[in-house]
């Protein structure tokens, strides 16, 4: 079953006791049982509900993995793999991502005694320094957000393998309509499905896929223990948006290159963070491993000035300021005040994240109303 058909079909069969072809939103929290422990499948809604039960199937599918686990946000899905860990292990993670992983890692985890080591993965050397007996966990992100950096992620699972470390991608810039992490070797994929899932900025979800049985009870047991779930609506409407995820990601790829485009040629921009640019250090890896180059790109203000960036986003009318990303809408943000503020300056500059850095979420408008948006916030300077 190809893509296109897979988020139609997968896992989705249509009502048995209606016909309804729509998952219906089972609104329960508990279910009547023949007689103690006796049941359809279903005794009580943290542990299980059809609703979440199908949107599973779908998100297994779609990642060629074979157990799909759903959480209430995507850091509550990150938040179960990490209780995986325990004190004493350390991650190694890109140094390069979102500020709530890089949050969660350090202000919650760090606390209990798991020690996290944030490194460039453009290369193998500096991450091969850092392993050691106690590395449990290798946390990549690819396209890293925001700089757009591309992991190779086979070559870093290989090296993971050799030391026998578990690893896990972020694959929620990409989605599974641009690469599946599993296939080139990851143990786990994990998603906020908030963004190009759910891709209509109504929705918190977060998820987990793996191939590992092992692993999947692991995290099965941690829902329903620690209780992260999403209720039945969310996964009904992480499902809807999951039936178009195919045509939107496209139509964003496809906007966001001509958009790359018309900021590397402009005069008051300086660097341009996208993929699918020639020029980008990692763009033979992004074609090797993705199907297209994703809707995300970043720029930095010539002269890096954050009145400057300030300009620019108040100046912008289809590009709305606001955080999250993978909307039908196009959004405007300023990473170091916004998505990661929580992230030392420090740190932030070592990567390139600048306080001119601009990062664009575009979405699925037309590309031309997009660009005339973008110059005419961009004379502001």
């Amino acid at each position: 079953m190809k893509f296109g058909t897979k988020v139609i079909h997968a896992g989705i069969e249509p009502d048995p006791s209606t016909g309804a072809i729509m998952t219906p939103i089972f609104q329960t929290s508990t279910y009547v049982q023949d007689a103690p422990g006796k049941h359809k499948g279903y005794a009580y809604g943290r542990t299980r509900n059809p609703t979440r039960s199908a949107l599973e199937k779908n998100l297994a599918s779609l990642e060629n993995g074979t157990e799909a686990i759903c959480f209430s946000s995507g850091v509550a899905a990150m938040d179960a793999i990490l209780k995986l860990l325990k004190p004493g292990d350390e991650i190694v993670s890109t140094n390069d991502l979102y500020g709530g992983s890089y949050r969660l890692m350090t202000k919650i985890y760090g606390k209990f005694g798991i020690k996290s080591h944030f490194v460039g993965m453009d290369g193998t050397k500096d991450m091969e320094k850092v392993i050691n007996e106690n590395t449990k966990l290798i946390w990549i992100e690819t396209p890293t957000n925001p700089m757009l950096n591309i992991v190779d992620i086979k070559k870093i699972c290989s090296i993971a393998k050799k030391y026998g470390v578990m690893t896990c991608v972020d694959n929620t810039f990409a989605s599974p309509y641009l690469q599946t992490p599993l296939d080139l070797g990851a143990d786990l994929v994990l998603h906020s499905a908030t963004k190009y899932l759910g891709g209509h900025s109504d929705v918190i979800h977060g998820a987990v896929i793996t191939k590992d049985v092992k692993i999947a009870e692991e995290l099965r047991f941690i829902q329903n223990a620690a209780g992260a779930v999403p209720g039945p609506q969310d996964c009904f409407l992480v499902l809807r948006g999951i039936k178009t995820l195919h045509l939107r990601v496209q139509r964003s790829c496809d906007n966001a290159k001509k958009i790359a485009k018309f900021l590397l040629a402009h005069p008051k921009v300086d660097n341009v963070y996208f993929p699918g640019l020639k020029n980008h250090p990692n763009h033979k890896i992004a074609k090797k491993q993705m199907k297209d180059f994703g809707g995300m790109l970043s720029f930095d203000i010539i002269g890096g000035r954050f009145r400057d960036a300030q300009k620019v986003m108040k100046g912008t009318h289809l590009f709305s300021l606001a955080e999250s990303l993978g909307g039908v809408e196009s959004l405007i943000g300023h990473p170091a005040s916004m998505t990661h503020a929580s992230i030392p300056k420090k740190e932030r500059l070592k990567v390139g994240l600048t306080d001119s850095l601009i990062r664009l979420s575009v979405g699925i408008e037309d590309a031309d109303d997009l660009i005339q948006d973008l110059e005419e916030a961009l004379r502001n300077i």
